[in-house]
């Protein structure tokens, strides 16, 4: 949800607990229940991941929202003389303490699952969606806030407590606040069912990739796969008790076999295992993703707006569908003819290995072949940076890169609880040594912990006259873990993965809004990726890498003709990257805005075709990716009708970078503007507003083509 109202009309967070699949919970919980204070009631500095167990979630969650429903009426009730300090300032803070404990209960759940967890989770997570869909439908509570906006008070109002009250009426608006009881009512049942099979739909993407594997058990099947992914293999195998070599569909396992394994069999079988997921039997997402599109729709229409996209984009910088979709439109005429040209020069490239007459390439072949001409072209293998690129280095370059540019320091601390052990704890300083926040960081797959990498917001601290109060946050990523005794050796991507991740932490973490819900990454989702994305320029400086990028053996920087060689290929086959990109983009779009069942058909085959106009090969007949789009489908908002944001940010980024770029990478000058116009501000100040403080002007739309060598 967008706006002043967003922590009050979502869940916040994901969180979980140290659990493996079907462990029961720990000897002596229900002593602790009895003894202690359910730890979800008070969620604070350090949480308690050693004490949270399923048993603590419906009592304490049913707890959280008795109190909370009674803050609403005593709201709702209203005041003889409104001020903002009782009217507006207790809204904003209204929901704090359940969201907080629903923000843990959803982590836990993502990092740490397990079945009775997943049970308690799925019990009380429609009656909290429930609960935050009734708030702007709350007609005492609509009534009090009318009260209040014609008050003198109220007219008086400057800064982020006008914004605040602004985007909270247009939220209340937004959110149904002027619908008739029957309308509130079929709302409210759209929003609960929304969560429950958007929560299923996360569920069956992870329970599907779990349930496939590959083990190989003759070595030849091998050829092609770098010593670090066969190494990974095999100790995947043997965790599990089996001989040979172990693929799953994550990505440390599945990205390097399209990339490298000669086998093209064993090629084309995990590309389409892994396109085809929570497509079959208990895991089929298709029937829950026409349900979602449907009950999206019913809610737009419901509330006046012609479609999802409308609906949702309305408070966000692109402000309506046919802005975003102008936007990608945009982009894809820029990138189109060179498009064509890669991936007719990728075929040329095949052929001039096996003939003439070697066929089109399949989705399956692509990877391999591109890789293959990218060492051809630049004598450049990507798996040469690896030992570079020890996790541990990594972590300390980005805490030094950010020291330089925003004066803080990050250290490590122990003796936090966790909820994995491989799970470490920081706190960050600033330059007075004044705490910030803190930050648990996750960064390896296990089967119990969903894909991808995120950020976690689990405490939204604020400025008060007894000083800063800190802020607490998570970074989760599934990255290359150790093998044997060497450390984890990441890829270049995966470094970019880290400090992406870290940009969305410092929005958090370095937040000084005093109001809860404009603080930190609280902000419109087409800007919120901003901060995040402008950390990845600094992995491909010389300078920078300098900090960290440092042989595991040797302690020897990177070459300089690899360095050389990373940069000649920063741009190989972008035109290819910024179309997958824009396929997700206008397929999210397209969904929400021109997607009609009985005109258009199945879902999957709608989407197929959209995808196929962004894809370098003919896509089978079954793919489905659609199914698995997590980002789309795995919460009742999410990036639905969303996803142009990252591209969207990615053009503010590469323009951002460039007065770093100009004036110096390490300038502590420009370090702190940014921090001050972007990073402390949340969403105090429009976004627009915000970034014209920095640039000193509007977006330079050629900033991104530019970068990208399309320009």
């Amino acid at each position: 949800m967008e706006g002043a109202l967003r922590p009050l009309l979502r869940a916040a967070g994901w969180f979980r607990r140290v659990r493996r699949p079907g462990q029961p919970p720990a000897k002596g919980i229900l002593e602790d229940m009895a003894g202690q204070s359910n730890p979800l009631l008070h969620i604070d500095f350090p949480i308690a991941f050693d004490r949270i167990e399923s048993a603590h979630v419906e009592p304490g969650i049913r707890d959280l929202l008795a109190q909370a429903r009674a803050r609403l009426d005593c709201l709702a009730g209203g005041h003889p003389a409104p001020t903002f300090e009782n009217t507006l300032a207790p809204l904003d803070i209204l929901t704090e303490p359940l969201d907080r404990a629903m923000g843990v209960v959803k982590h836990l759940e993502a990092v740490a699952t397990y079945p009775a967890l997943r049970a308690a989770h799925n019990a009380v997570e429609p009656e909290v969606s429930q609960f935050h869909s009734t708030i702007p439908l709350n007609a005492g509570l609509w009534t009090a806030l009318q009260r209040y906006a014609a008050t003198g008070n109220a007219r008086q109002l400057e800064g982020a407590r006008r914004r605040l009250l602004t985007k909270t009426l247009d939220d209340f608006r937004r959110h149904g606040a002027d619908l008739d009881p029957a309308g509130k009512a079929r709302l409210a049942e759209i929003d609960v069912e929304l969560s429950a099979v958007t929560t299923r739909f996360s569920e069956n993407v992870l329970d599907s990739t779990n349930a496939f594997e590959l083990v190989l058990d003759r070595e030849d099947r091998l050829a092609g796969l770098p010593p670090s992914a066969v190494a990974a293999a095999r100790q995947s195998a043997a965790r599990k008790g089996v001989e040979g070599w172990r693929f799953t569909l994550q990505a440390p396992s599945l990205t390097p076999l399209l990339m490298y394994l000669d086998d093209r069999s064993i090629r084309e079988l995990l590309y389409r295992a892994h396109s085809t997921r929570a497509t079959r039997g208990d895991f089929d997402n298709r029937p829950l993703v026409r349900r979602v599109l449907e009950l999206r729709g019913e809610k737009a229409r419901l509330l006046g707006y012609r479609d999802f996209a409308d609906l949702v984009l309305e408070d966000r910088m692109a402000h309506n569908g046919a802005r975003a979709l102008a936007f990608l439109e945009g982009l894809r005429h820029s990138t189109r003819a060179r498009f064509a040209e890669e991936n007719r020069e990728l075929l040329e490239f095949r052929r001039s290995l096996e003939g003439p007459d070697a066929p089109e390439l399949e989705p399956w072949d692509v990877a391999y072949y591109a890789e293959k001409q990218r060492a051809a072209l630049y004598d450049f293998d990507q798996e040469a940076l690896r030992p570079y690129f020890p996790l541990e280095r990594v972590i300390g370059g980005l805490f030094e890169i950010v020291r330089r540019l925003y004066g803080i320091r990050v250290e490590r601390e122990s003796g936090v609880p966790v909820w994995d052990p491989e799970t470490r704890y920081y706190v960050i300083l600033d330059q007075d040594g004044t705490r910030l926040g803190s930050f648990y960081a996750d960064w390896f797959p296990r089967e119990n912990k969903r894909d991808g990498a995120w950020m976690d917001a689990f405490i939204t601290g604020r400025p008060s006259p007894a000083g800063l109060h800190p802020h607490l946050g998570a970074i989760c990523g599934n990255l290359t873990p150790p093998v044997g005794d060497q450390p984890a050796l990441l890829t270049h991507r995966e470094v970019e993965t880290i400090f992406h991740e870290f940009g969305h932490l410092l929005h958090h973490c370095l937040s000084v809004v005093d109001l809860h819900s404009l603080a930190g990454t609280n902000v419109a989702w087409d800007f919120v990726e901003l901060p995040s994305q402008i950390m990845e320029n600094w992995c491909w400086e010389r300078e920078a890498l300098d900090l960290f990028a440092r042989h595991f053996e040797t302690g020897e920087p990177i070459p300089d003709d690899l360095f050389a060689k990373l940069k000649r290929a920063r741009n190989f086959r972008s035109a290819n990257a910024q179309m997958r990109q824009l396929g997700f983009g206008f397929v999210d779009l397209l969904l929400h805005t021109r997607y009609a069942p009985d005109r258009d058909g199945d879902a999957m085959d709608y989407s197929r075709a959209i995808y196929q106009e962004f894809s370098p090969a003919r896509l089978p007949s079954d793919h489905a990716a659609l199914a698995a789009f997590t980002h789309l489908f795995a919460g009742p908002v999410g990036y639905g009708a969303g996803y142009y944001s990252y591209k969207w940010a990615e053009l503010l980024d590469a323009d951002a970078f460039t007065r770093f770029r100009d004036h110096g990478i390490f300038s502590r000058e420009i370090g702190l503007e940014f921090r001050r116009n972007i990073l402390e501000k949340g969403d105090s100040q429009d976004p627009a507003e915000l970034y014209r403080s920095f640039m000193g002007r509007d977006p330079d739309p050629n900033a991104l083509l530019e970068r990208l060598g399309l320009k």
